[in-house]
């Protein structure tokens, strides 16, 4: 009976930079900007998707619902952070840590899944362009991205049971800015194999699968720019492709890092681990949802194109 009422914690308490009062400072600035940024910056490239009719494309739709997830991602994790930077009291709830868990990964995983159908579709559209609107037609790709969001709800929903259910012996403090899965595993008190084998099955199934199905797309997108004579049909034909390639290398860069990387608590030092994962977590769970739509703006004449478009309208209406 004593084990068990060690086991019931209220709340977590979330280490992130505590000790360090001016870094607080300097990261809450800075993650208030970046979070602006990321809700202007996706916010935008969602209205102008929907705002122009040539943009009522599989490829924009997939990048709407790419801002929309990124916009999700941040305010599930971003707000409580800024909260925690400038309170004393920097806890959360059992049940709040709970369901921020199951939201960052559930996010986390259909952004992986969306990103292999984004490149499914960027090579359906090089490599076989007259069939396109056959294949990618509405009712495609309508699919192809409710099953990214529901692939990504019942993955995180199996795993964050699995460890809500795990037995927690006092330690309640979480070295991280956030309920991040990995954190909460390691202060169980009990056997997590099983967790881990979720969690790597998980990891396959979500992550590597769809960055398989990307590394494919892209190899087979590169031999047929190969074959065009014209090097500016090559650089026409691979700049359609060239920004979802940079956010899929600067995303899965990441999150490989961040979940794939050996870890061994013996022979690494673990305060250096623990920082490295929370810059880590920074860089992917902010910095990267904030240049998505830099990157598609900027490296997209389609979408140059409709915000120039639409700033005219605007104007000639007044």
């Amino acid at each position: 009976m004593e084990w068990e009422n060690q086991t019931i914690l209220v709340e977590f308490f979330l280490k992130g930079l505590s000790g360090y009062p001016r870094l607080e400072l300097l990261f809450f600035a800075l993650i208030l900007i970046m979070y602006v940024v990321i809700l202007l910056g996706n916010g935008s490239l969602i209205l102008i998707s929907i705002w122009d009719p040539h943009l009522h494309t599989p490829m924009y739709f997939f990048l709407g619902n790419l801002s929309f997830l990124d916009i999700c991602y941040t305010t599930t994790s971003i707000p409580s952070t800024l909260v925690s930077f400038l309170s004393e009291r920097k806890t959360i709830s059992f049940s709040g840590c709970a369901i921020q868990m199951f939201l960052g990964l559930a996010m986390g995983t259909t952004e992986c899944v969306l990103l292999g159908m984004m490149a499914f579709d960027r090579y359906v559209a090089i490599c076989n362009p007259l069939r396109y609107p056959v294949i990618m037609s509405k009712d495609s790709y309508v699919p192809m991205a409710a099953g990214s969001w529901i692939i990504g709800v019942i993955n995180s929903a199996v795993q964050t049971t699995f460890v809500v259910q795990l037995p927690f012996c006092g330690n309640n403090v979480i070295n991280h800015f956030s309920c991040e899965i990995l954190a909460i595993m390691k202060l169980a008190c009990a056997d997590i194999s099983g967790n881990e084998f979720i969690m790597l099955v998980a990891t396959t199934l979500f992550i590597l699968t769809p960055l398989l199905l990307i590394i494919i797309s892209y190899t087979l997108i590169i031999v047929s720019i190969l074959k065009i004579r014209s090097s500016e049909g090559r650089s026409k034909v691979f700049s359609t492709c060239s920004a979802h390639l940079t956010v899929v290398i600067i995303f899965y860069g990441t999150i490989l890092f961040m979940y794939m990387k050996p870890k061994s608590k013996d022979t690494l030092n673990s305060e250096d681990l623990d920082a490295t994962d929370k810059l880590i977590s920074l860089f992917y769970g902010v910095i990267t949802p904030m240049i998505n739509p830099l990157i598609y703006s900027l490296r997209n004449k389609d979408v140059k194109e409709a915000v120039k478009h639409l700033l005219r309208r605007n104007v000639f209406n007044k």
